[in-house]
């Protein structure tokens, strides 16, 4: 396995919409040592979740830890060609950084309850119902495959800071 390079803000790759990934690609060696490796990569950057894009791949793939107590040695979920659906209206802010935007922190309104309809690793369809965190998670990685960043989801730019300033003074305001 390897750590991939991550696209960082203002590369282009991260404002393309990413293509489906078609069926006969899921049996392909690359295809599955890609989705390894950026497992691999999420974890050596502390992410709890990474999308194609961010490494450069303009496929409609994310990877991210969706378990409800996951830590940095929990299985990642990995989400191929997502469509993810609210089960409510109900929406939240909370504060957001990305691994393309590093030591970059902001509030960000989210859809508090969704299901991710997608297929796994294998090309099997599956859904998951994801509250809160998780939420937030997937609909922050399912972003990136459409281009959109997360300051792109913010309503006022007040809340951006820089992590340090972050840590200071925020870092208790988290959900």
């Amino acid at each position: 396995m390897s750590i991939l390079k991550v696209a960082q803000m203002g590369h282009p790759v991260l404002r393309e919409r990413g293509r489906p990934i078609e069926k006969a690609e899921f049996r392909k060696p690359l295809f599955q040592k890609l989705i390894d490796d950026m497992v691999e990569t999420m974890h050596e950057y502390s992410g709890v979740g990474l999308a194609a894009p961010q490494v450069h791949m303009g496929l409609r793939l994310f990877v991210a830890l969706l378990e409800e107590d996951a830590d940095s040695k929990s299985e990642a979920t990995v989400i191929i060609n997502p469509e993810i659906v609210p089960n409510s209206k109900t929406r939240e802010d909370g504060w957001e950084g990305c691994l393309s935007i590093p030591d970059i922190r902001g509030r960000v309104p989210r859809f508090t309850d969704v299901t991710v309809k997608a297929l796994d690793r294998d090309g099997r369809e599956f859904e998951l119902r994801l509250k809160k965190f998780a939420a937030r998670v997937a609909q922050h990685e399912a972003d990136h495959l459409d281009g959109v960043l997360f300051f792109d989801r913010m309503t006022s730019m007040e809340s951006l800071t820089y992590l340090d300033e972050y840590s200071r003074y925020h870092s208790k305001d988290d959900d």
